[in-house]
């Protein structure tokens, strides 16, 4: 009996085209800056000091050109404490305050931000879309490089921006950091295992009543409405 089933590569799906100066390109020739982001310390700034992070933030995303799309990534592990006791020349409370510490778990931050250079034609795209509809593959304005050349004169600025609040360090991701090397997984290889350090692609499973990646399972939810969002948030 012949198989009818309809079975689709990982590459197909993979949005990802290339990966060149630093920058990521997908299928439809989107741009994609990344930036690590060091935030301040929870609880270590006034009311002020938000507000002028808050402004710093606006400033920047204004300097962005029509139809860019920026994305702040929070990703939360948790890990066990490992105690840093190799120093000679620590004293003896701080080798103290170590041991206190040592194999605690505790919730690891890290945070990315992703800015992201697309099309009109893009940003009005329905879920049915697809190449075949517009007759040929690269969208008009990504064929001019002075659109391309626009945007990563106004990513710099960004970064200039947050820099100089004071209060956010961005440092832009390498093509090692994105893509990754034999020894240390990027941040590509990180979306593939469920954000681990693994070098090596495991089993994925996109069933019906369950998605697993390896040993781990993924546990989704969706907000459709901002009706639904908190008025505050503490």
């Amino acid at each position: 009996m012949r198989n009818t089933s309809k079975i689709a590569t990982l590459e197909n799906k993979f949005p990802i085209l290339s990966v060149e100066h630093d920058c990521i390109i997908s299928k439809d020739a989107d741009i994609t800056i990344g930036f690590k982001v060091e935030l301040p310390e929870i609880y270590s700034v006034t009311s002020e000091e938000y507000t002028a992070i808050h402004s710093s933030w606006v400033k920047a995303i204004k300097v962005l050109p029509d139809y860019s799309i920026v994305s702040k990534q929070d990703w939360f592990t948790e890990e066990c404490y490992k105690a840093k006791t190799g120093k000679e020349d620590m004293s003896f409370l701080s080798k103290s305050y170590e041991r206190h510490f040592n194999e605690r778990p505790f919730l690891n931050h890290t945070c990315y931000l992703f800015l992201t250079k697309t099309t009109k034609e893009r940003a009005r795209q329905h879920s049915n879309y697809t190449a075949l509809n517009r007759g040929f593959l690269v969208p008009k304005e990504m064929q001019d490089k002075e659109t391309a050349q626009k945007f990563m004169e106004s990513v710099d600025q960004f970064e200039r921006i947050m820099n100089d609040s004071g209060f956010i360090t961005l440092s832009r991701l390498t093509t090692d950091e994105i893509v990754g090397t034999e020894d240390n997984a990027g941040i590509v290889e990180k979306y593939f295992s469920l954000m681990g350090d693994t070098t090596s692609l495991e089993d994925i499973s996109l069933g019906a009543g369950e998605m697993k990646i390896g040993d781990n399972y993924l546990c989704v939810h969706t907000l459709s409405d901002t009706d639904d969002l908190p008025g505050k948030v503490y």
